[in-house]
């Protein structure tokens, strides 16, 4: 990922863009022109995709003899999640 440089005014009405930029691993630069105002790390942790999970669940099951025990509605709450997404398209600022 790499470093996304912005300006302070800018910064300000896109901040929820910033965030989920910030969250998928870039790290923001905030300036005001002359010195730096803010600055956002990579975050440490990531996200894992659905077949990581899938390949941690069997892994748990294997070492330790049990099946993890999904919530009764869970498959009903992914199907909706990714029944109702909608593509992702931040602006750009570079």
């Amino acid at each position: 990922m790499g470093v996304i440089h912005i300006p302070e005014a800018e910064a300000s009405r896109s901040l929820s863009a910033l965030m989920m930029r910030a969250w998928a691993g870039e790290e923001i630069v905030i300036d005001n022109g002359a010195i730096t105002v803010a600055l956002t790390p990579s975050p440490q942790s990531r996200r894992r995709s659905v077949s990581e999970c899938v390949a941690l669940a069997r892994k748990h099951e294997e070492t330790t003899g049990e099946a993890p025990v999904l919530d009764a509605d869970f498959a009903a709450d992914v199907e909706e999640i990714v029944r109702s997404r909608k593509p992702w398209n931040p602006p750009s600022w570079d």
